[in-house]
């Protein structure tokens, strides 16, 4: 059977999984973006994510009995999270995009799996479904599928849909006809580069993760460096700067309706980070449960509240943030104290 004709059908089931982007890569080595992963990792810039230097070698190549053996395709399949201007849920804070609602792991795993399925029904195909469930350089291979291009903060960039983008892989042994890599199209721009609070990026296309609010705020443990704590401003979990800034989120087009499927009202809307600080780590946990916030857990967002509270400038936190001081956690204790020192450094 020609590869065309399944491709033509892949897309089309994908599409109407709901998949605003489809592409489609050979399932060959990806020796170049891997060289620059192992640099990344050499360099130490992947602080505290342990898991990343974890399976390095199996992240260059998807024909392996660690992702699939025999693969011949990778499809990718991308969805906008991107609805235009909206108010933050959290009064007093930023939370990135993503977390607004439910997490959207869920929504797109399922759809995710269901073209696996389709692929194993229609055409006896081996399919892997993955949505962060794999060693896989995904941003590649969106590039490589004709997705999108990396830009220079590193992130996917699908022309008309902008880098809000959910991403997620089937890889196949189905021989399906391949898109055409998408070329990088920042040109001159460096507008991401420059608008990164806590200048996170030691060069286009390279971020240095140990500098990025996203994980500062979502994946290191412990207390936040003090020369970049200022920087972090009031955000509370995650970084939109490099994404709100880029011409391409300007013109993209948007469908609220296909995020409304993932993103429900959180339990947490409306919880202010003082009003986190007086929540047990039970109550917060609990109101976490099924949003991208669990992942911090209790303890780091507690540590990011007394951050924001201390960049707040406002006096009126102190009876909380001294309250705070007494926590159990180290470094929970240890940023309400930095919050009281920076509210209060008028009066030394």
């Amino acid at each position: 059977m020609s590869a065309d004709l399944p491709s033509e059908r892949v897309r089309a089931k994908a599409t109407a999984l709901g998949f605003q982007r489809v592409g489609v890569a050979r399932a060959e080595p990806l020796d170049d973006d891997h060289a620059r992963y192992v640099a990344f990792l050499d360099a130490g810039m992947h602080g505290g994510m342990a898991w990343l230097a974890e399976n390095v070698a199996v992240r260059r190549d998807v024909a392996t009995p660690d992702i699939l053996e025999g693969a011949r395709s990778v499809i990718v399949c991308a969805l906008s999270y991107h609805r235009g201007d909206v108010a933050q849920p959290m009064p007093g804070a930023a939370v990135a995009r993503y977390a607004h609602g439910a997490d959207y792991h869920n929504f797109l795993r399922r759809r995710v799996r269901q073209l696996a399925a389709w692929l194993r029904s229609e055409f006896g195909a081996r399919a892997r479904p993955m949505v962060d469930t794999a060693p896989v350089l995904e941003r590649a291979w969106a590039r490589r599928a004709g997705v999108g291009f990396v830009g220079r903060n590193g992130l996917v960039i699908a022309p008309g849909l902008g880098s809000y983008l959910l991403l997620g892989e089937v890889v196949t042994d189905l021989e399906l006809a391949p898109d055409a890599p998408a070329e990088e199209r920042c040109g001159s721009c460096t507008r991401c580069l420059d608008a990164c609070p806590t200048q996170a990026f030691p060069a286009p296309y390279v971020l240095d993760a140990r500098r990025c609010v996203s994980y500062l705020t979502i994946e290191h443990d412990g207390p936040t460096d003090p020369t970049l704590r200022a920087s972090i401003g009031d955000r509370i979990f995650g970084c939109d700067e490099c994404q709100e800034v880029c011409p391409f989120n300007r013109t993209a087009a948007l469908d609220p309706s296909l995020t409304r499927r993932f993103e429900g009202r959180a339990r947490w809307a409306g919880v202010t980070p003082e009003g986190l600080l007086r929540m047990t780590p039970e109550a917060w946990n609990e109101a976490a449960r099924g949003s991208p916030l669990a992942r911090a857990g209790w303890r780091r967002m507690a540590r990011n509240a007394a951050t924001v509270l201390g960049n707040g400038g406002d006096r009126r936190h102190l009876p909380v943030l001294r309250e705070t001081m007494t926590s159990t956690s180290p470094e929970v204790a240890e940023a309400a104290r930095w919050a009281v020192e920076a509210l209060t450094a008028e009066e030394r």
